[in-house]
């Protein structure tokens, strides 16, 4: 077991004030058996109320929105965390494909996540797939290979792709950040008829140079036989144990964004995100991302409505 505290800062800035703010938030971390929360403190800008609900898959989210004039947006939250997994690996590394088929068969929330994405490259997806496939193994074993693949073919390169980036893109970049190797892994293992989803986060490792620390991090949950959902992430290449901490799953990364929302004004948009992590012994490691601002619009009046941009995990 282990103890984080996680802060976490979403500041938006606007060069003119703006109105009608309408957002939606998942920064509560997951009600899961792997993390207990033990705290957790919440400031929004100008107080709000704000409207608690489960979403579709099962994430904890809020609503709230501001109407009067502002020129900033601030989204604090902080939380103690405890994570309940083993820091040893406790996978079924036994159950076959045979019994994948029969359990995801009559599981209408396993099926709809075995479906991938229409992309235009699928051949190079599918080649893929035949060279793990062909090594043969448990689904365990060709999940952790699919894993290993993406570490060490595609390269780990801040700056060159965005939220919007596609499989496609990341193919043929070779390269990426946490983000976007969890959508390629989520094509591969869909494609072989895995369950898989996406996960947001933080990747809390304390000091051991692991990828994406610093910022809130992606990874995938695949689907065992006989087990059920296991963490893995291939930007590090590890199974996740006591190190992740969850804070919502869904089928992509516009099922999970930490913060989403629209509001009214012609002006231009500034987003930094800063996350600290403080450990057990004293260590806090933090950071802070700053995402290119969006061109001012060319119309004099007030938009109908802009999209609050976001910025890419890490």
């Amino acid at each position: 077991m282990a103890i984080f505290k996680i802060h976490h800062i979403t500041k938006y800035e606007y060069d003119s004030p703006v109105v009608d703010s309408v957002n939606e938030i998942r920064v509560f971390p997951y009600a899961c058996a792997e993390q207990e929360l033990l705290q957790l403190e919440l400031n929004i800008s100008q107080a709000p109320d704000v409207y608690l609900f489960q979403d579709y898959w099962g994430n904890k989210c809020g609503q709230f929105s501001i109407m009067a004039p502002h020129k900033a947006l601030v989204i604090e939250s902080k939380a103690i965390i405890r994570t309940t997994l083993s820091s040893q690996l406790q996978i079924d590394f036994h159950s076959d494909f045979s019994q994948l088929r029969t359990e995801v068969a009559d599981n209408l929330s396993l099926v709809e996540l075995t479906y991938p994405d229409m992309i235009s490259n699928q051949k190079a997806i599918d080649r893929i797939v035949d060279q793990l496939i062909k090594a043969g193994g448990s689904v365990a074993a060709v999940i952790e290979r699919c894993g290993e693949y993406i570490f060490k073919r595609f390269k780990y390169v801040k700056g060159i792709t965005t939220i919007e980036t596609t499989v496609d893109e990341i193919l043929e970049h070779k390269s990426g950040v946490c983000q976007d190797f969890a959508h390629l892994m989520l094509q591969i293992l869909r494609s072989m008829g895995i369950p898989s989803r996406y996960v947001s986060g933080y990747i809390c490792p304390n000091k051991n140079g692991m990828r994406g620390q610093g910022a809130t991090h992606a990874w995938v949950e695949a689907y065992i036989p006989g087990y059920g959902w296991a963490g893995i992430d291939p930007t590090n290449n590890v199974w996740v144990t006591n190190t992740h901490v969850k804070l919502a799953v869904g089928r992509n990364f516009n099922d999970c964004s930490p913060v989403k929302g629209t509001f009214r004004g012609n002006t231009k948009q500034h987003l930094s995100v800063y996350v600290s992590v403080g450990y057990e012994d004293g260590h806090v490691f933090e950071d802070t991302n700053a995402v290119k601002q969006e061109p001012a619009l060319d119309a004099p009046q007030p938009v109908e409505a802009s999209a609050h941009i976001s910025t890419q995990q890490q």
